[in-house]
């Protein structure tokens, strides 16, 4: 009898090679990684069941995010086919061009799997960036006509990769030598090549954007970074600057505060100068170095529902507001107060007033007798059912933008003046030939997946959130 293999083992195993593959090429990975391994170890010994409120310390272990890059839809399309074969789907559109001062001439989705079942199982995410090449901002006409002419000649993944990857997808599995093959061909797709760069070309890019030139002034693609998950990333922070390791300057996202943690909070050690060989235009090679590559850390919190998002983000406006005007305080301190001030410090108070996504559940020590309440808020009020967080599973496009600024040598540049392109989840959509998922869509329907549950249990009418 034939053993197969299926698709969320071949992602639990993809996730954990590049893993190794990533950090034999980049060592101070593997640092990050251990020094995570022993906080969450830590906080688990701390805070008990607690601690795995927002998923198994088995999950938090083994969870990833990585990051690469490409530069054409047909590029995009083909990664979609490879990241299909490990059951994951592109969720999130994030446009990075205006977020941030400096020049980032990319747009972005992220691959995950979407089921609850199978991102307990393993909740490894892929957050792939396209370079805006048609964007005039960026690339006037003379030199958007040279990048396209250099991206369509090379191949970032094998034919034969694809084919497994397309049969994998069909098939909902392989059998093991061919799954053997397709980790063995996928993880080699995003190993560092050794290949020498063009010194000149990859610089006129970089005049653009050193992501632009990271996509566009090499002929493969690699792995950015890779992320693990801790469950206390300002201890994280502490223990890796105690190893003089250098950490960039901030966390991104949501300050530490006194109330629930919210969707996501990031931070990185800066890029590394890696030895990378060099073509000048006579021929000669020479030994270069490149600062593209780095270690992300992330903390993930509850999920904000669209009005918990809004909020999010007027409350971003006001810490910037009050920093500006106070540019001697601490834009932490700002940031909790604020924090403080608009946001519910108890997971029911964001469950209660709409703010963030919650399963469900039917309580134990209900009340007997009488007829139950047909809300969910005044369900969770007085104790028929209990609420269990959504974790967050996606990204936000200001704190992508800053952790990829704090690991660029330069800013680069962009023609303020020149009209910007259209970029949308449906010109991505159409370029990968599928859907590009809303996330709050699926954190809506696996909310009202258990309301539907409790209210059969309670013998109620459909529940309103």
């Amino acid at each position: 009898m034939t053993t197969t293999i299926g698709q969320w083992q071949l992602r639990a195993a993809f996730a954990a090679r590049l893993s190794r593959m990533y950090g034999r090429e980049v060592p101070a990975y593997t640092t990050l990684v251990d020094v995570s391994r022993e906080v969450n170890e830590d906080v688990l010994r701390t805070r008990g069941a607690d601690a795995e409120r927002l998923g198994s310390i088995h999950r938090v272990t083994a969870e990833r995010h990585g990051a690469i890059r490409v530069g054409t839809p047909g590029e995009l399309r083909q990664v979609a086919r490879v990241f299909g074969a490990l059951g994951m789907r592109p969720v999130g559109f994030y446009d990075l061009r205006d977020t941030a001062a400096g020049a980032l001439p990319v747009v972005s989705t992220a691959f995950r799997p979407v089921a609850e079942e199978e991102l307990a199982r393993n909740p490894f995410r892929v957050f792939t960036s396209m370079l805006t090449v048609s964007d005039p901002r960026f690339f006037d006409a003379d030199l958007r006509a040279r990048l396209t002419a250099f991206l369509a000649g090379r191949e970032l993944f094998a034919p034969e990769l694809l084919g497994l990857a397309d049969r994998a997808e069909a098939e909902r599995e392989l059998p093991a030598a061919d799954a053997e093959r397709f980790l063995d061909l996928a993880v080699r797709s995003f190993e560092l090549s050794a290949e020498p760069i063009d010194r000149d070309w990859y610089a006129t890019l970089e005049r653009v954007s050193p992501v632009a030139a990271d996509i566009g002034g090499v002929r493969s693609t690699h792995l950015n970074h890779l992320t693990p998950r801790v469950l206390d990333i300002d201890e994280l922070y502490r223990r890796m600057t105690a190893r003089g390791v250098e950490m960039i300057d901030t966390i991104q996202g949501p300050p530490r505060w006194e109330g629930p943690a919210v969707l996501l909070r990031q931070t990185s050690f800066r890029a590394l100068a890696e030895p990378r060989a060099m073509r000048a235009a006579d021929g000669t090679v020479t030994r270069g170095a490149l600062r593209v590559r780095f270690g992300e850390v992330e903390a993930r919190g509850i999920a904000l529902t669209r009005e918990g998002r809004a909020l999010y983000d007027r409350m971003l406006d006001l810490v910037d507001e009050r920093a500006a005007h106070r540019p001697a305080a601490d834009r932490g301190d700002i940031a909790r107060a604020v924090w403080a001030e608009h946001l519910p410090v108890t997971e029911q108070g964001l469950a209660e007033q709409g703010l963030g996504f919650c399963t469900y559940h039917v309580a134990p020590g209900r009340p007997r007798g009488g007829r139950p309440p047909a809300e969910a808020g005044a369900l969770l009020r007085d104790g028929w059912v209990r609420a269990e967080p959504i974790v967050y599973e996606d990204f936000l496009p200001r704190s992508a933008a800053g952790i990829f600024h704090s690991n660029l040598s330069g800013t680069g540049s962009r023609d303020s003046a020149q009209e910007a392109a259209v970029y949308d989840a449906g010109r991505l959509s159409a370029a990968m030939d599928r859907e590009v998922l809303d996330p709050f869509a699926l954190y809506e329907r696996q909310r009202e997946r258990s309301l539907a549950r409790v209210a059969l249990a309670l013998r109620l009418d459909a529940l309103p959130q």
